[in-house]
């Protein structure tokens, strides 16, 4: 698929989706690589821009430089929105309560503090963002160091065979501590975002550095 093609076919991908006014989105490809441009009327949607993006067969790499532009009566000051976080992020089961802290700087919500699984730092987050106010999320929360596995990388191999989406022939697993590389090459954004979780899935892992390519 040539860059016009694949620029048409993002087009078509952000105006289907309905979570998503594509109005004011500028699109750009140059060999694969895409470029958003332009805003959107809440941090939500850039996010969902973002994903819908990486969606798109032939995509190989996104530029996200979407700004968000609140409407007029979507403004909320910094403390209410802070109030509010805390709370959807207390009801929230999964995410323990009082290990995590929030900062609102205008609209920039930081998150930060300790967490025992990599879910409950993603979850802390999906619940913030689509928040009326807020413009951009800083997640700064760390995993606490958990016990170390045995044999982290044989972990990782062994999850990613199971998983009938992903080529794990394709992956190389490199472990230092409790960090993980991945590295070569897959298919698509989503064996991609499988060999991520798969990292992160496994204890005693404290970060995973991506480096896999779309081939």
């Amino acid at each position: 698929m040539n860059d016009l093609s694949l620029r048409n076919t993002i087009l078509d991908e952000l105006d289907f989706q309905p979570d998503i006014d594509a109005a004011h989105i500028g699109v750009s490809v140059d060999n694969g690589v895409v470029t958003l441009s332009g805003y959107v009327k809440s941090y939500a949607q850039k996010i969902s821009a973002e994903r819908a993006v990486k969606t798109v067969k032939g995509v190989r790499a996104v530029a996200e430089e979407l700004q968000v532009r609140l409407n007029k009566d979507a403004g909320t000051e910094d403390d209410a929105i802070a109030k509010r976080a805390l709370n959807i992020i207390s009801w929230r089961s999964d995410t323990p309560e009082g290990d995590i802290k929030v900062i609102v700087q205008k609209g920039w919500v930081i998150l930060e503090g300790q967490v025992d699984w990599q879910y409950q730092k993603e979850t802390a987050e999906s619940a913030v963002r689509k928040l009326s106010g807020v413009v951009g999320i800083d997640n700064r929360l760390t995993l606490r160091t958990r016990v170390k596995v045995t044999d982290i990388q044989q972990s990782i191999e062994e999850a990613l065979k199971r998983n009938a989406e992903v080529d794990a022939k394709g992956i190389q697993i490199k472990v230092v501590g409790g960090v993980v590389k991945l590295e070569g090459k897959v298919h698509f954004w989503r064996e991609r975002q499988i060999a991520e979780r798969a990292a992160w899935s496994v204890p005693g892992v404290s970060k995973v550095e991506d480096y896999l390519l779309i081939a």
